[in-house]
């Protein structure tokens, strides 16, 4: 059996008070940043790789089902905002299109050429990378646009959340988080889904920062889309330059960015 369909290692939850049923998650989700620890070296050999193939114009693309899905389209839609990359160099594809983003269509999963057959419309290229979500590592959709991808030359990886799966066996770097059972039995949306999150987070943020998107440790080209960002941005500018905090403002809103201020402003 999975290690994400065993049996939870609590009997009797549905009698727990809530201080109990809170503590029991709590021990448990301290387990996660363990099992993704030992991951590093998979994730750092992917980030690597995808350094050299987005600078030549390739792309990333998350593709998986269910949670696994909506937490790919998640990191996917946070890199333009957050790092000012242009839309559509971090792509997610979910199972049953974007509707399933909000409303579960569960049959969409067993589809085995649907991932591959929803790449298409992006015209796919050999620097393109393919990066399965699957806690489960068996999800149809996901293995057939691995596999696919694979006859067509991308580069393939997997995220999952139990051993020897299929999906690990299908990609080129296996990424395997192994968490143990989940607090409520087969409830994959809780450490199985934070242990992806937490890998999708090291991939993308990693891969940002070596493409230069970082200056020091700051967001220098996040999109200034709400007073909230306006103000961080002021702020890091400040920090940088010594200048009074208004004059920051004026800067940043002149210039559009903190790296453009930073570029061009003299002190």
């Amino acid at each position: 059996m999975k290690v994400t369909e065993l049996a939870s290692l609590y009997d009797n939850i549905d009698q727990m008070t809530v201080r109990e049923i809170l503590t029991g998650i709590n021990n448990e989700d301290a387990k996660i940043h363990i099992a993704v620890k030992t991951q590093i070296p998979k994730i750092e050999e992917l980030v690597t790789k995808l350094v050299d193939r987005i600078k030549a114009d390739g792309r990333l693309f998350y593709l998986g089902a269910g949670t696994s899905g909506r937490l790919g389209i998640l990191d996917a839609s946070e890199i333009p905002p957050t790092f000012g990359m242009p839309q559509g160099v971090v792509i997610g594809l979910i199972a049953g299109g974007d509707k399933a983003i909000r409303k579960a269509i569960e049959a969409a999963e067993d589809d085995y050429h649907g991932g591959w057959a929803d790449m298409q419309k992006f015209k796919i290229n050999e620097k393109d990378t393919v990066v399965g979500i699957a806690a489960s590592g068996e999800t149809p959709y996901v293995i057939g646009a691995i596999k696919d991808a694979n006859r067509n030359g991308l580069l393939t990886a997997s995220i999952t959340c139990n051993p020897d799966s299929a999906i690990a066996k299908a990609a080129h770097i296996a990424i395997e988080p192994i968490a143990g059972p989940e607090f409520l039995t087969g409830s994959t949306r809780m450490k199985a889904g934070t242990a992806q999150k937490l890998v999708l987070n090291m991939i993308t943020t990693s891969l940002m920062i070596k493409l230069g998107r970082v200056k020091g440790n700051k967001m220098v080209d996040m999109q200034l889309t709400n007073k909230k960002l306006v103000e961080r941005g002021s702020k890091m500018i400040v920090d940088e330059l010594g200048i009074e905090i208004e004059k920051a403002k004026r800067l940043l809103l002149l210039h559009g960015s903190v790296r453009a201020v930073l570029d061009n402003y003299k002190t």
